[in-house]
């Protein structure tokens, strides 16, 4: 499938399905900043504690050429590569912390958007888990959202935890 056909490109592992009905699964967006790697391990954790799972969130972004198609597609298949090598990387902390191989959803679009998108659409995620920026630029453009636009979208509690978190500090508050 052509990217720009379906800007939600979702792909599952058939074998990481969600589980029973009764399981809470931990939904975390991944991105390459610090804070993610905080929900990432107050995620596991919960889970863990809890007898649930962790579900990852992979946002591809739009990569615009439409004058060059053969750079556009080029981009977007380089993004998807490095999608899939972080989370092949991060699986190995969740298995290490949560117990278990996490869920894998692969998107292409908006982060924001695509993650309310997969709440509407996945009724098995219980929770969110987000890190707010520990720096001065404000909360992260997620937690952003959720605050503002996204507050009347939300149908399950998103959890946000200071990115500024210590590894001590998250197993002590789980």
């Amino acid at each position: 499938m052509n990217a720009t056909e379906d800007s939600r490109v979702h792909t599952e592992d058939a074998t990481q399905a969600s589980g029973t009905e009764s399981e809470r699964v931990f939904l975390v967006v991944l991105d390459n900043s610090v804070e993610m790697r905080v929900a990432l391990h107050f995620a596991c954790l919960r889970a863990r504690r809890t007898g649930g799972r962790v579900a990852f969130l992979f946002v591809q972004e739009h990569a615009d050429f439409q004058h060059w198609v053969a750079v556009g597609d080029l981009m977007r298949e380089e993004a998807r590569e490095e999608g899939e090598e972080m989370l092949q990387r991060l699986s190995a902390d969740a298995l290490k912390w949560a117990g278990s191989l996490p869920i894998y959803y692969m998107r292409e679009g908006d982060r924001r958007e695509e993650l309310f998108s997969l709440l509407e659409e996945e009724p098995s995620i219980s929770v969110v888990v987000l890190a707010a920026s520990a720096g001065s630029e404000g909360p992260g453009p997620i937690i952003s959202y959720v605050w503002g636009k996204g507050a009347g979208r939300l149908r399950i509690p998103i959890t946000i935890v200071p990115g500024s978190l210590t590894e001590e500090e998250i197993v002590a508050l789980t």
